[in-house]
């Protein structure tokens, strides 16, 4: 291949991810870090999902798009969290050419795909407080599925359309990324392709995925807070938000370590890591934490399976 520096990536073999500038001795700190956010998002994805397919009560729309989030959450954070944890202890720090564009391929894919379904779950959230009468017509089991569906699809044929574009440019100005994972704006400083066209594209692609998700959640939040200040008793209006607050969290949590991340400037790479590291795996972090600490069927949930399984420790001891 000759000088590896400045090969054509088309024939890459492989991609050194550079991960956090930072001292040695800072390393194992960082592992830890991840280590520990990384544990919390499988327990708390996984004991979500275990909650809403164990417990009937559970079986409503809502939390079907909720476990759906869940499964997205654990799986993108799986698709960053190992190779970045075992690179805080390989001198290397190397990715395959194929590992990097699958890592891109399914990052982008469950990232879109979580875009939409918050979309949808706002959606959902419309339905029951403004048209709760028909709440069960509406919002079928069928359509329900397909809803999900299209989410899955849309960030398919986005990822497709992301990965393709990034890894048909030639990278030849390094073979050094410099995140911690194989991320677009990175792959771009090392790319000598002229960057007009798929900068133009990118831009397209977040346009068509980012505004209208955007626009359906802001107006079907309009329509809940219409609606809701029309409920005359203070009950009802606090039982009625209480149903959308753990959403607006996620949907705040999510949305706003985008924009931070795609706003900090080039000129500052290490702020733009920790946005990154907000939304790759503190977002999926906190989001069964959100639904579990904000609401009620959750909570009730998990105390009576914590209670049953407590009883059912006893009489197996006994």
């Amino acid at each position: 291949m000759g000088d590896r520096g400045t090969s054509n990536y088309s024939e890459a073999t492989d991609f050194i991810l550079a991960g956090f500038r930072v001292r040695p001795e800072l390393h194992i700190l960082l592992f830890l870090l991840f280590l520990l956010i990384y544990t919390m998002i499988l327990l708390g994805n996984v004991g979500m999902m275990v909650i809403i397919m164990t417990d009937p009560r559970l079986n409503t729309p809502m939390y079907f798009f909720l476990g759906n989030l869940s499964f997205i959450d654990l799986f993108y954070s799986s698709v960053i969290a190992p190779k970045a944890m075992s690179n805080f202890w390989s001198e290397s720090k190397s990715i395959s050419f194929a590992g990097c564009i699958s890592q891109f391929f399914l990052f982008a894919l469950f990232i879109v795909t979580e875009g939409f379904l918050l979309a949808v779950m706002a959606y959902d959230r419309f339905i029951a407080i403004c048209n709760p009468l028909l709440y069960s017509v509406q919002m079928s089991t069928h359509l329900c599925v397909q809803l999900v569906a299209g989410s899955y699809f849309f960030g398919c044929i986005s990822s497709v359309l992301q990965t393709s574009m990034t890894f048909t440019l030639s990278f030849c100005a390094s073979r050094t990324i410099d995140h911690f994972y194989c991320d677009d704006r990175p792959l771009q400083k090392i790319s000598c392709s002229n960057l007009y066209i798929h900068k133009l594209i990118s831009f397209f692609l977040c346009s068509i995925i980012i505004l209208p998700t955007i626009i359906i959640i802001i107006v079907s939040y309009i329509y809940i807070v219409s609606t809701v200040l029309k409920i005359r008793s203070t009950e009802g209006r606090k039982k009625a938000f209480s149903t959308c607050t753990s959403h607006l969290g996620v949907v705040s949590v999510l949305y706003g370590a985008v924009f931070f991340m795609y706003l900090t400037p080039d000129t500052f790479p290490e702020l733009s890591k920790v946005a990154s590291l907000c939304y790759t795996l503190v977002t999926p972090m906190l989001n069964p934490l959100i639904y579990s600490l904000r609401n009620k069927d959750v909570k009730e949930a998990l105390r009576k399976s914590l209670e049953k399984r407590y009883l059912n420790s006893i009489f197996t001891v006994m």
